[in-house]
C-alpha cells in the first residue's frame, strides 16, 4: 500500500475520495495509506458511517453527484491541506463528477472525454461494433420519427434507452408504434429532461453479466453471472438473483468475448469492467453472446463482497491503484466455489420503515451472509441496489446448487414495510 505519488513543496500527497456507500463496499486504508498522505472525504449523511475514522476530514453534501457541491467541498479540503493530488470514485453514479473535476483541476486520470464511450451507451456500443464484437442493431433516438425509421428497417419490438442512464433507468421496450405515446414530448426529445436516447433491436435471450480486470493487454482474473430475472424486472416487483456459471463451454465462449469487448473499450489501458451481455443459441446449439453495455467500474449489488469472501479478489482495490496511478494486482482467484446474490424489492415506494421480516429458507439451505433491515430501519429514497429490502449472498459447489438456494430463499423470504412521506 503506496501513496499516490509526491507532493508539491515536500508535503505529504492530498487524496480526495467521493463516497456515498453506507455498507463497506471498500476498505479504503488498505488502498491508500492514510498516514502517508491526507486522505480527506466528501461523501453523503448516509455515507457518513462507513468513511474511515483515519480520515483526515469528511465533508457532508447532499448527493455526491452535485457536481457544484462537491467541487466546494474539494476547494475546502484543498486550502486546508493543499493542492489535491488524485481524486478517486468508485461508485458508478460519482464517475462523471470526478472525471469533471479532475479536467476542471489539472488532475490526473480519467476525464470527461476518457468516460465518454463507458457512459454514453451510444459511443459504447459503436466502439465495440467497431471492433467485430457482435452488438444488437442500433441507432441514435433524437425524436420518435428515429424510433418509427429504426423499427421500420429492424422490426417491433424495440428497445429504447437513455444513453446516459444507470440501472435500467428509463428503459423502456416498445412493442409497435402506439408505444411511443407519451415517450416524446411535443418539440420530439425523448423522457424526462429530454435526456438523450438510443433505440436498439430486442434480443430474446437470457442476460449475464461478466466481471473483472483488463490489465492493459489481456484478461486478469473474471468470473461471468447469469442473472436470475433482470434489473428491468426488479424495477417492476421481481427479485434479483445472480448466479455464476459453471459450463465449461459457455466460459470459453464468454471469454472470448469478454476479452474482445475489454480491448475495444479499454484498449492499452486497465479497467476494472462490469460487462452485460444477452447469451442466445447458435444453429449449432452453442452459446453465441451479444454485447449489452458495460461500465468501468466493479460491479454493483453484492459482486465486491462475493468477489473478496468467495474467490479472495478485492476488485475495488484494482480500480482504487488505477485511479491512483498504480498498476494495479493481477491475484488469482480461490480455487473452488461457486457465487451468487439475491435482492428482493421494497414492497413499497420509498422513503419507507421497515415493520418485520417472516419466513426464510430452512437451515443451511440459505445465505451464507445477508443484509436483512431490522424492524424500525428507514429505507432512504435514493436509489441504487444498496437500499432495497434484503441483500442476501450465496456460496456452493454448483450453479445449479446456488441457484436452488437463491429461487427457495426470494420465495420464503418476507420483508414486511410502510410507507413514509417523502
Amino acid at each position: 500500500m503506496t501513496g499516490p505519488g509526491p507532493a508539491a513543496e515536500g508535503g505529504p500527497p492530498h487524496v480526495v475520495v467521493l463516497h456515498r456507500w453506507r455498507d463497506q463496499h471498500a476498505h479504503y486504508t488498505e488502498y491508500l495509506d492514510h498516514r502517508a498522505c491526507r486522505v480527506s472525504y466528501v461523501t453523503t449523511a448516509l455515507g457518513r458511517a462507513s468513511v474511515p475514522a483515519a480520515a483526515a476530514a469528511v465533508s457532508v453534501v447532499a448527493a455526491t453527484d452535485a457536481l457544484a457541491e462537491v467541487r466546494d467541498a474539494v476547494e475546502a479540503h484543498a486550502r486546508r491541506f493543499g493542492p489535491v493530488h488524485r481524486l478517486v470514485a468508485l461508485n458508478e453514479g460519482d464517475l462523471d463528477t470526478a472525471a469533471a473535476l479532475r479536467g476542471e483541476l489539472g488532475l490526473p486520470g480519467q476525464r470527461p472525454d476518457d468516460l465518454a464511450r463507458f457512459r454514453d451507451k451510444l459511443t459504447m456500443v459503436a466502439a465495440v461494433d467497431a471492433a467485430g464484437v457482435r452488438v444488437p442493431a442500433y441507432a441514435d433516438a433524437p425524436d420518435a420519427g428515429a424510433v418509427l425509421a429504426f423499427a421500420g428497417e429492424h422490426g417491433w419490438p424495440v428497445v429504447l434507452k437513455p444513453r446516459r442512464g444507470t440501472a435500467s433507468r428509463g428503459v423502456a421496450v416498445l412493442g409497435g408504434p402506439a408505444d411511443l405515446d407519451g415517450l416524446f414530448d411535443p418539440a420530439g426529445a425523448a423522457g424526462p429532461g429530454a435526456e438523450p436516447h438510443l433505440v436498439q433491436s430486442f434480443v430474446p435471450a437470457p442476460v449475464f453479466h461478466i466481471d473483472g480486470l483488463w490489465t492493459g493487454d489481456r484478461l486478469g482474473p473474471w468470473r461471468a453471472s447469469r442473472y436470475v430475472n433482470t434489473c428491468r424486472e426488479f424495477t417492476r416487483g421481481a427479485f434479483l438473483g445472480s448466479v455464476e456459471v459453471d459450463d465449461p463451454l459457455l466460459l470459453a465462449t464468454l471469454e472470448r468475448f469478454t476479452a474482445e469487448v475489454a480491448a475495444a473499450l479499454g484498449a492499452d489501458a486497465p479497467w476494472v469492467f462490469h460487462l452485460e451481455a444477452f447469451v442466445g443459441t447458435g444453429p449449432g446449439d452453442g452459446p453465441v453472446p451479444t454485447f449489452l453495455e458495460a461500465g468501468a467500474r466493479v460491479g454493483g449489488a453484492e459482486i465486491p463482497f462475493v468477489w473478496r469472501e468467495v474467490h479472495g479478489v478485492d476488485l475495488m482495490a484494482a480500480a482504487a491503484a488505477i485511479q491512483l496511478g498504480r498498476p494495479p494486482a493481477v491475484p488469482a482467484a480461490r480455487p473452488g466455489g461457486t457465487a451468487g446474490w439475491l435482492l428482493l424489492p421494497l414492497p413499497v415506494p420509498p422513503p419507507c420503515r421497515v415493520v418485520g421480516t417472516e419466513g426464510g429458507p430452512p437451515a443451511g439451505e440459505g445465505p451464507y451472509a445477508q443484509v436483512v433491515p431490522a424492524p424500525g430501519t428507514v429505507i432512504p429514497q435514493v436509489g441504487g441496489y444498496e437500499h432495497v429490502a434484503a441483500r442476501l449472498r450465496f456460496r456452493g459447489a454448483s450453479s445449479r446448487e446456488v441457484e436452488a438456494a437463491i429461487v427457495t430463499t426470494a420465495a420464503s423470504l418476507r420483508v414486511h414495510c410502510e410507507a413514509l412521506a417523502p
